[in-house]
């Protein structure tokens, strides 16, 4: 372990092995990493421990400079650990470059069946128990961490003193299928909302649509620039400042060139950083398992799925005078094609859509006995997960205490900071 100093902390770096498959113990074995956060004061204190669950799948822990937004309330009476979920962070990578040592596109699947939250539950119990020693801890999970939390609740919650959940509360039912059924309709809401705020957009992302209806565009990574690449911007809308930051994409996107209007270094380029894949791959592969529970294959649901809105048809669009609709929330088979981080993947991502070997995530029947102490923050209108699915959750679990707010979006744990999280642990309590 290495140990070293931000202002107000003090970080450790932990390294943790753990079997590929729990169901074979000593087979192949990978790498889980963890930043343990301590304040400064409290460094040789005796402090019960909180696991920090982060959103996707795909991403590591946020990457914090010293105790801020939530984290700088959870060090008041906690010892944190900041877990790079498999395959993320400094965790052993599963990605374009690392995934060709598996073998064949059969063999990279098969592997990949072993990173969703089953999986990062059982890695959270033996860390736990070399970390504490086999006290219980308290999990915080974020978006996708929720979904990581309620199955922990579903399978090991004698390992767990309280749960946090910050816009993630999981349908505990709903087929990959249900869950695109609901979000497309949202995603409406939120960009007209959105034009409403901007009304100069309508023309704008019109504009911009049309001029890639002529043929995609070349971003600067080697991705292409599609009409429906370009509506897939939506997902900024989930967040907090995610209208304005979209305002401010659209809003100077051509430049004139000798052959005519041609859309921008600056604007393909801010582009391209938000629709690349290449620092969290499995969002892409794992997307729609995350949903995934029997024995049905997603087989691209939300694709299907958005076949029966065809508002969000771009070339109907344009055809006729309504506002071109965004879309997030939403991996495509065509990210295979336009991602030049995914395009190596792309058999790999088409047998896991295919697969029909799911095992539950979720046991109904154990949450309706729950005796772990729970609370979520539900966001009115969340884009990344249907806030009518969290509340019937919610009443599915014995004892979960809710708090549903508009004041924030999804991505309120960061934005609400301290305040998110003391009310949570208010409400885990009792307190309120």
């Amino acid at each position: 372990m290495t140990s070293y100093r931000q202002p107000g902390l003090v970080l450790t770096d932990h390294r943790f092995t753990v079997p590929l498959d729990h169901a074979r113990p000593e087979g192949e074995q990978i790498e889980v990493y963890g930043r343990e956060a301590v304040a400064s004061d409290k460094a040789g204190a005796d402090l019960p421990w909180l696991v920090y669950l982060e959103g996707g799948p795909g991403f590591g822990a946020r990457r914090f400079i010293g105790p801020r937004a939530w984290l700088g309330r959870a060090v008041q009476e906690f010892r944190v650990l900041l877990l790079d979920q498999r395959g993320t962070g400094n965790s052993t990578p599963a990605n374009r470059q690392t995934l060709p040592l598996r073998g064949t596109p059969s063999r990279q699947a098969d592997y990949l069946t072993h990173f969703r939250a089953d999986s990062i539950v059982k890695d959270c119990e033996l860390i736990r128990q070399r970390l504490t020693g086999g006290a219980r801890w308290t999990v915080l999970g974020q978006s996708f961490g929720g979904f990581c939390a309620t199955h922990y609740l579903s399978t090991a919650p004698e390992g767990l003193n309280t749960v946090l959940v910050t816009g993630g509360l999981p349908s505990l039912h709903a087929t990959a299928d249900d869950v695109y059924r609901a979000a497309f309709p949202r995603m409406r809401r939120k960009t007209e909302a959105h034009y409403a705020r901007y009304p100069q957009d309508v023309e704008r992302a019109r504009r911009i649509a049309a001029h890639l209806m002529e043929g995609p565009v070349a971003l600067p990574n080697g991705g292409l620039l599609t009409p429906r690449a370009f509506q897939s911007l939506g997902s900024l809308l989930g967040s907090g400042e995610g209208t304005h930051q979209l305002h401010h994409l659209l809003e100077d996107a051509f430049v004139p060139t000798p052959t005519g209007p041609a859309l921008s270094d600056a604007f393909l380029e801010n582009a391209q950083a938000l629709l690349s894949y290449a620092g969290h791959p499995l969002y892409a592969l794992l997307h729609e398992a995350c949903y995934a529970q029997g024995q049905a294959p997603t087989a691209w649901a939300a694709e299907r799925v958005r076949a029966e809105f065809p508002a969000f048809d771009p070339e109907k669009t344009l055809a006729g005078d309504d506002p071109l609709l965004f879309t997030g929330e939403a991996v495509h088979p065509w990210h295979f094609e336009t991602d030049p981080a995914l395009r190596p993947l792309c058999e790999t991502a088409h047998l896991l859509a295919e697969r029909a070997d799911w095992t539950p995530l979720y046991d109904p029947a154990r949450l309706a006995a729950n005796e772990v102490p729970v609370a979520a923050v539900v966001y009115h209108d969340d884009l990344f997960v249907d806030t009518a699915h969290s509340l019937e959750t919610a009443r599915a679990v014995r004892g979960l205490r809710t708090w549903v707010t508009d004041e924030f979006e999804h991505d309120g744990v960061r934005a609400g900071g301290p305040r998110v999280l003391d009310r949570l642990l208010a409400l885990a309590r009792g307190e309120i």
